[in-house]
């Protein structure tokens, strides 16, 4: 067994190979950038070494850089993560060529089925169905069109390299395809250094789901059941759960042996998925293979009780792996959500800065929080911007989907935006606990964009009796403090009401042993907590359901967060209360002259010039942040007054780019 490795990657997947390789008695080697110098997988691991600055291409991505930190550590191993250079046979041969062991499949195993063209084509070979599309690189922009139209609309613009999401573009028209292939082609090329993109079919209402498997180099070779990673966007897997609500056993055990028949043609060794797409009637297509580590892989270990980081890392010191098929038993359900530093309510646009706080629920049988950030953390515009996989289990998918709701709660982040009121939506919109899912899920259910989690009477009655609990508390306290008489003290009547985002209710309540019976409207709400002031997290029961509410003081009263859906909660007197509804609001400044940079990052390319007349929907500009370009297009026909920036630029949320008249 190796006594130390180096783990070639950041983030919370550092972390993640750290905390296994720890728990088998093996150091490790942390690689950094410049951004990086404080993060939690440099603080973790027994040394730590500098590889450049912080843009990844300038830093992760060099090869040579990593060598000369192999070296320079004396690792025995390199375990490559998941992206950057992962599935990049160079980096692996030339680990060979050191005598070090790469943690990850053969060469030969990577460049058949790491790079799509050539994986498609091995899989047809191999007589494994497959999406029909144009397995040959696509010159330009005229070859795509030219393709896109002879395989019929949509199609699917792809990078040949890489994954998550990156190169990718979905074209409806001759237009989309143009302009698909370009982002595509430079999104491929910033991420992982190889700009080939490829075509095919994309076939519509498809739920994609995968299949892990598992080799070793004395013959054994197993799939570990499936994970459904249907619920996405922008092709970025957003909830992943295992197993998949959709498959039965016949087809399970069919992609299951199809999977493995794979992963045997091309001598597989390692952990590595097999994905595909599969049609309301279970017919399933071959869609690729990842030759590394999954992002999605904790839910399978959770489900399956198996460490695939500590399985990697044996079958690479050439051990056998420790199960067989039939040791391979389901034992409950896992979902796993991507918590993101974005914003769900503007497009989600990437938010950088400090975790001014950041606390995740407690991790137990049922909780896992997979990181690479701690309070004090930052976000940077340089790399993908995931705080944390928040995975939970149950004995059963219902149960599994209560505890990821408790726990998004539960989860208090602050200083940036995130994307956890979207995530509490999913996984509470009733289509998906139906399991009705398909990769279209986000378009079909919010094709006008993220707008808040639905306002239901249940979670209403959460947070005004939240509310009016903190708010009784805070008065007492309030009143002890300055030395009034215990029969002085606040308490309500029938002359109180409540109000959620100023819309009042009447409010009376008793006081209990552990909290209060608050009449809300005429109805009685029982609420039961321990909460003191100054606690961020409320926990307690309303009308004996468990509940978490996240609270933040405001100006007149709370700031609370539950169920994904956040409101300001006040108590007041009548009087108080419309006199309140009376304030101005303060008008937002008019931008509607301005094209403003949405999120941090840097211009590409101006697709304008100033006196130019524009159209809505015309292209602006184009905009890179954490990997992604994002295209900027007219809200209204304008003309173009003068240029504020230009392509090299690094901008901040709201800088002006350009301006109309």
């Amino acid at each position: 067994m190796f006594s130390k490795i180096l783990i070639a990657n950041r983030g919370e997947i550092a972390c993640r190979v750290i905390r296994s390789a720890r728990a088998m008695g093996i150091a490790t080697v942390a690689v950094y950038s410049e951004a990086d110098a404080n993060a939690l997988h440099v603080e973790m691991a027994d040394e730590a070494i500098a590889i450049g600055p912080a843009p990844a291409a300038e830093s992760y991505l060099v090869i040579e850089r990593l060598l000369d930190a192999i070296k320079r550590s004396g690792a025995e191993a390199v375990h490559p993560g998941y992206g950057f250079l992962s599935e990049n046979p160079a980096f692996a041969l030339a680990l060979a060529d050191m005598g070090v062991a790469f943690i990850g499949p053969p060469v030969g195993a990577i460049e058949a089925m790491g790079d799509k063209i050539a994986s498609k084509k091995l899989a047809q070979e191999a007589g494994v169905n497959s999406v029909p599309g144009h397995l040959e690189v696509l010159r330009d922009e005229d070859d795509a069109a030219q393709i896109a139209g002879q395989l019929g609309y949509p199609v699917m613009l792809k990078a040949s390299a890489g994954g998550g999401g990156k190169g990718m573009r979905v074209a409806y028209s001759e237009a989309e395809a143009r302009e698909g292939f370009t982002s595509a082609q430079n999104e491929a090329r910033s991420s992982f250094g190889d700009d080939r993109v490829f075509a095919e079919k994309f076939i519509e209402q498809p739920r994609h789901i995968e299949i892990q498997v598992l080799a070793d180099g004395h013959g054994n070779c197993i799939y570990l059941g499936e994970r459904e990673c249907s619920i996405q966007r922008r092709h970025q897997k957003v909830i992943e759960e295992a197993p998949s609500p959709f498959l039965d056993e016949a087809t399970r055990q069919a992609m299951g042996e199809q999977a493995v028949a794979l992963a045997r043609a091309v001598d597989y060794r390692s952990a590595g998925t097999v994905e595909f797409i599969v049609d309301k009637d279970r017919n399933f297509y071959f869609l690729e293979m990842n030759t590394r580590l999954q992002v999605e892989h904790p839910v399978t270990e959770m489900v399956y009780g198996v460490d695939l980081v500590e399985e990697m890392i044996r079958i690479a010191a050439g051990e056998p792996m420790s199960l067989g098929q039939d040791d391979v038993q389901a034992d409950g359900w896992a979902i796993e959500c991507r918590l993101y530093a974005e914003d769900p309510f503007r497009n989600f646009m990437p938010s950088i800065g400090r975790l001014v706080r950041c606390k995740p629920p407690a991790e137990d049988a049922t909780v896992r929080v997979d990181t690479g950030v701690v309070e004090g953390s930052e976000i940077t515009m340089y790399y993908d911007p995931m705080i944390a996989k928040l995975v939970t289990k149950g004995r059963d998918r219902a149960a599994a989907i209560a505890a990821m709701q408790s726990a998004l709660d539960g989860y208090y982040v602050r200083g940036i935006n995130h994307n956890m009121s979207f995530l509490t939506a999913l996984i509470s919109h009733p289509r998906f606990i139906e399991g009705r899912l398909t990769t279209a899920f986000i378009d079909e259910e919010y094709p006008d964009g993220f707008t808040g989690a639905p306002r239901d009477g249940v979670v209403l009655d959460v947070l005004l009796a939240a509310g009016v609990l903190m708010h009784q508390r805070r008065a007492a306290r309030a009143a002890s403090i300055d030395g009034q008489l215990a029969h002085c003290r606040p308490t309500f009547g029938a002359d109180w009401v409540v109000g959620l985002d100023d819309d009042y209710h009447a409010v009376s309540l008793a006081s209990v042993e552990d909290g209060f019976d608050v009449d809300l409207d005429g109805r009685l709400i029982a609420v039961r907590s321990y909460w003191r002031p100054g606690e961020r997290l409320f926990t307690g029961t309303v009308n004996g359901r468990h509940v978490t509410v996240q609270a933040d003081v405001a100006a007149a009263g709370f700031q609370l967060r539950h169920g994904g859906v956040e409101a300001g909660v006040t108590v007041r007197r009548p009087r108080a209360a419309a006199l309140a509804a009376l304030m101005p609001h303060k008008a937002p400044p008019d931008t509607s002259k301005y094209l403003l940079c949405p999120m941090p990052g840097l211009i590409i390319s101006l697709a304008v010039t100033a006196g130019e007349e524009v159209k809505a929907g015309q292209t602006l500009a184009v905009v890179e942040a954490m990997k992604m370009e994002n295209i900027l297009r007219a809200e209204r026909d304008g003309t173009v007054a003068a240029l504020k920036a230009g392509p090299g630029d690094s901008l901040a949320v709201d800088d002006v780019i350009l301006e109309f008249e």
